[in-house]
């Protein structure tokens, strides 16, 4: 497991009402302002996130290294790992499609209530707090440094920033482009969301393997 193999998380993360409020908000009244206050809160959410699982699953591995070995930690954070993502197949096909009735006043919104919105939406959503566990357990239990969150968590903030930076690149011609990225989003980014955890699951399950063999 390494740091390439943990980035296409962030499609899961941001897709669902993470990516739809950002189109919302680059749509809204206060579009640029709540749209930066919106990646601000999420980042924020990112770093509590990331950095608490990361510090768990970090102690962990050499709690359960001393006795068992090596080995044995990185197997048991593989395991945690894989019995997140098999949960997290049924989350995401459940959620699809599905937007709340709250997220049609976003346009009106302002950057303290985008700056809370941005951080509660990845920091209170079970599907984003597994899979901010995910990663940090992968990477903690591979041995890989504290700072490979952040590649992951930029990504995902790029992401969530792609309608504000159309917004800011493309002008009165991103108002036209937003509604049909958010359309795309409500009915197709689950598929990609489901593509990208099997794949991940797939790997776990490999690394299973051959740490069994």
């Amino acid at each position: 497991m390494n740091l390439l193999s943990v980035l296409p998380l962030a499609l899961v993360m941001v897709a669902g009402p993470q990516i739809i409020s950002a189109v919302f908000l680059a749509s809204g009244r206060n579009a640029r302002r709540a749209s930066l206050a919106f990646v601000l809160g999420a980042g924020f959410a990112l770093l509590v996130g990331l950095g608490f699982w990361y510090v768990v699953f970090h102690a962990v591995r050499h709690a359960v290294a001393v006795p068992g070995g090596d080995d044995s930690a990185r197997r048991l954070l593989d395991w945690v790992v894989l019995v997140v993502l098999v949960g997290l197949v049924p989350t995401v096909y459940a959620r699809r499609s599905h937007r709340p009735r709250w997220m049609g006043r976003l346009t009106e919104a302002g950057p303290r209530l985008a700056f809370g919105l941005g951080f509660l939406l990845l920091a209170a959503m079970p599907t984003d707090e597994a899979l901010m566990l995910t990663v940090a357990a992968s990477l903690a239990g591979h041995h890989r440094p504290w700072w490979h969150l952040l590649p992951f968590a930029g990504l995902t903030l790029l992401l969530l920033a792609l309608p504000l930076l159309a917004l800011s690149l493309l002008g009165r011609r991103a108002v036209s482009m937003l509604p049909r990225i958010r359309d795309w989003a409500e009915t197709h980014a689950w598929v990609v969301s489901e593509a990208v955890i099997l794949i991940f699951l797939a790997s776990v399950v490999r690394d299973l393997l051959s740490s069994a063999g």
